[in-house]
């Protein structure tokens, strides 16, 4: 661009349209920090062509028409990360019919225990109830509740593994104990 003229009205140009011109590219995409960008590079494109614009007012409708097709190309040459197969996966459907089943086998499994220590695993984690909640909901000491409860659970744990359940502990934490609170939210 050759005629200092031509600069000096393009400047003042972005200078008097630079927000309408921003709140046009918020509106063809999302991110702020994009629309800034795509209003930057529609503009280098413009002045490029400044002076073969020869009706100043439709200046406006031409940026708008760049920042459009700079968008479009922006969005044709993004990277896709879905990568066509002629494969396709398996379906995965929760239903929830595996929690279901879980919950099942965990009402069967308390049948096994007394009736106290069923309450006790019952409010602890079913409940949700503290130690201390428990204790005197059952009008017991907060030391018998830790106790009826950790024989409770050795013996839950005991049916589940060797009972008629099918329960086995994954291979990595065979040689720890399952924290028992998530088994028993799911009752």
């Amino acid at each position: 661009m050759a005629a200092s003229g031509a600069v000096l009205e393009f400047e003042e140009y972005v200078r008097t349209r630079q927000d309408a011109l921003l709140r046009s590219a918020r509106r063809l995409v999302p991110d702020p920090i994009d629309a800034q960008d795509l209003v930057q590079t529609a503009l280098v494109r413009t002045y490029r062509r400044w002076e073969g614009i020869t009706d100043k007012t439709l200046a406006d409708a031409y940026m708008r028409r760049v920042m459009i097709n700079t968008r479009t190309e922006w969005w044709r040459s993004r990277k896709l990360d879905e990568v066509p197969t002629g494969d396709l996966p398996e379906p995965s459907v929760d239903d929830g019919a595996e929690q279901r089943a879980d919950r099942e086998m965990l009402r069967d499994v308390l049948t096994v225990l007394a009736p106290k220590q069923r309450q006790v695993v019952v409010l602890r984690h079913y409940g949700q109830l503290s130690t201390e909640e428990t204790a005197r909901v059952l009008g017991m000491s907060t030391g018998t509740v830790k106790s009826t409860l950790h024989r409770a659970l050795a013996r839950l744990r005991h049916e589940l593994e060797h009972g008629s359940y099918g329960y086995t502990r994954p291979e990595a934490t065979a040689g720890t104990v399952p924290e028992p609170k998530e088994a028993m939210c799911a009752a």
